[in-house]
């Protein structure tokens, strides 16, 4: 797990408030097709880089089991949709918006994540900071 002490602080275009982008590691760092855990002001975000390339963060905590696991999780796709199954109890997730695809009651927080050169960046905004 990566600790994230520097921020930078943007206005949310969306007006959902202030985010906050933090540092999490080097692009290089991330592993295709695997995710890793990074402790974001008190929160547990699971970082993952997939074959194309693209970014994903969501909540690190399984929903259906309370352990936050969900970086250590198998990643695919389910009709065109980059996904992350718990290692927990397999429920698969997308990984666009945190959404469960098998329990359409349960999401989980997702997180803007952004590319900076090399570096890899994921914001939170208030609602999400503990």
């Amino acid at each position: 797990m990566t600790t994230t002490p520097e921020a930078t602080i943007t206005r949310d275009p969306a007006g959902r408030g202030t985010a906050r982008w933090s540092d999490i590691c080097s692009y290089a760092d991330l592993i295709p097709e695997r995710g890793v855990c990074a402790m974001v002001d008190g929160v547990q975000v699971a970082v993952f880089r997939v074959y194309d390339g693209a970014l994903y963060a969501l909540s690190n905590l399984d929903p259906f089991s309370g352990a936050y696991v969900l970086s250590r999780g198998i990643l695919g796709t389910r009709d065109g949709t980059p996904t992350v199954a718990s290692p927990m109890y397999k429920q698969v997730f997308d990984l666009r918006t945190g959404a469960c695809l098998d329990d359409p009651r349960v999401a989980l927080p997702a997180f803007p994540v952004r590319r900076a050169g090399d570096r890899v960046e994921v914001a939170l905004t208030d609602e999400h900071r503990q």
